[in-house]
Parts: C-alpha cells; sequence; structure tokens
C-alpha cells in the first residue's frame, strides 16, 4: 500500500514517543510513514530544528504543519477520521491550531510527567 501521510516526530520526546505508539497501532492500513527527526540519516523537508519545534506531516505532497499536520495523520486512519475531517474544515481550524498552540506551551512540563 502507498503511504497516504508522512509524519515526522520528535523520538527524543516522551510524549511525542508515546503519541507515535499509540498511532501505529491505530494505523492497521499502514497508511503512515513515521519518520523519527532525531535520525541524523532522516530526510527532512525543512530545517531539523523546525521540524522537531512543531508536528509535521505531508498529504498529498503538502507539507503541514501544527494543527493540521495531526488533522492529516487522523484522516489516515480510519478510526480518527472524522476528528481529522473536523480539525481539517476550515472553520474549525483556527480553534484546534490555537489548542496546539497551548500545548506546546505546556509541553516542557507535561514531558516530565513521561519520562
Amino acid at each position: 500500500m502507498i503511504k497516504q501521510v508522512t509524519v515526522w516526530f520528535d523520538s527524543s520526546c516522551p510524549l511525542c514517543r508515546r503519541e507515535i505508539a499509540m498511532m501505529r497501532k491505530l494505523d492497521r492500513r499502514n497508511a503512515i510513514r513515521f519518520i523519527d527527526a532525531c535520525d541524523p540519516t532522516a530526510s527532512c523537508p525543512v530545517d531539523r530544528a523546525e521540524i522537531l519545534s512543531r508536528f509535521h506531516a505531508e498529504e498529498a505532497g503538502k507539507l503541514l504543519s501544527g494543527a493540521a499536520a495531526f488533522a492529516a495523520m487522523w484522516r489516515a486512519i480510519p478510526l480518527l477520521r472524522p476528528l481529522g475531517l473536523i480539525a481539517g474544515w476550515p472553520p474549525a481550524t483556527p480553534s484546534f491550531d490555537k489548542a496546539y498552540r497551548g500545548f506546546l506551551r505546556v509541553r516542557p512540563r507535561l514531558q516530565r510527567f513521561f519520562q
């Protein structure tokens, strides 16, 4: 099967590792190509520091970041597809992006709980 979405993730982040492990289990169709952005041999479409600072995905040849990247990943997983469709719906996208920016502010503190 052709991968529908490529996701770059931060394997040095305990939260990210847990979430990607869960997404891999849910991705029974193998529609997502997961790339560890911490791997120095990994190909990154933008600067590695940018990839590691914010969640990135590629869908249909388009590079997405933040909430839009999560929406693309969710759409590739049948169980999460409804959430991905809502998150990608233009009137809802700003709310999801605002929530994601809020998460980024508390992410460093949350990481301590998952180490």
